[in-house]
């Protein structure tokens, strides 16, 4: 029987909450990776390290604010002095930019959007660097298919995300000298809590079933459903491995084929 595909490693996700993030860390578990756990909220950490553990897999939480400096620079030393090691960064980290048109959109809260979503990322990587580059280990940024569409009051998100595929590439160049990947995922839609919630709330105002507004947005996509959290933590799972020791500089897109790339 062959190894799983992350066996032996250590992966530290930013951003775990109870959709994606929590997805991530159960997946490198069962891939056999221990993990190391970020977010501000120590509740949600906790829970998630249980169901880690369970698993048989190794779970460090840090409570992190990715926007303190000093916070960030507490993650990376608790990872070096608990593993002395770290094989794959996950930023999965994200705080929702204004959602309105450009042309009024505050640019202050433009700003904020680009401190979480893409300067706390890269300050997070550049902390890593050292201990990713003695493990030729891997950095995976979570993107969103936001990069494929214009739509109106998109606008803030998509730079945001646009500003962080082009890191992306960026510091695959930077690193990938020094043996450390750089790649990046782009979900669309993510059937969890929080769009099972927002399909509840659309369906209300509208008088129709959950399910028709589902059905609706599966229809738009080529396997006529939504992506699951481990489908597309599974992605990065794939990204963090092996199987991708070529892959460096690129965006996987994960959306059950709703655009093409």
């Amino acid at each position: 029987m062959s190894a799983p595909l992350l066996a032996g490693k250590v992966v530290v996700i930013s951003g775990v909450g109870p959709g994606l993030g929590r997805g991530l860390a159960i997946q490198c578990a069962k891939a056999g990776a221990d993990v190391v756990l970020a977010a501000r909220s120590e509740s949600r950490l906790a829970g998630v390290a249980k169901e880690v553990e369970d698993l048989g897999r190794r779970a460090v939480t840090v409570p992190t604010d990715i926007t303190d400096p000093a916070a960030c620079e507490r993650l990376a030393d608790t990872v070096r002095d608990t593993f002395g090691r770290a094989d794959g960064l996950v930023n999965n980290a994200f705080a929702p930019p204004p959602l309105t048109d450009l042309t009024t959109v505050d640019l202050d809260a433009v700003r904020a959007g680009f401190e979480t979503n893409v300067l706390a990322a890269l300050r997070l990587t550049r902390l890593f660097v050292p201990v990713l580059e003695e493990a030729r280990g891997s950095v995976v940024m979570i993107n969103s298919a936001v990069l494929r569409h214009s739509r109106r009051t998109f606008g803030a998100y998509k730079m945001a995300k646009a500003a962080l595929l082009a890191m992306t590439q960026t510091l695959s160049t930077e690193l990938g000298p020094r043996g450390v990947r750089v790649n990046t995922i782009a979900p669309g839609y993510i059937w969890a809590d929080n769009l099972k919630w927002y399909f509840e709330h659309l369906a209300k105002k509208r008088g129709v079933p959950a399910q028709q507004v589902y059905d609706e947005s599966a229809a738009t996509t080529d396997l006529r459903r939504l992506p699951e959290p481990d489908e597309v933590a599974d992605a990065v799972v794939f990204m963090l491995s092996p199987l991708a020791r070529a892959v460096t500089g690129q965006c996987l897109d994960v959306n059950s084929g709703e655009w093409h790339h």
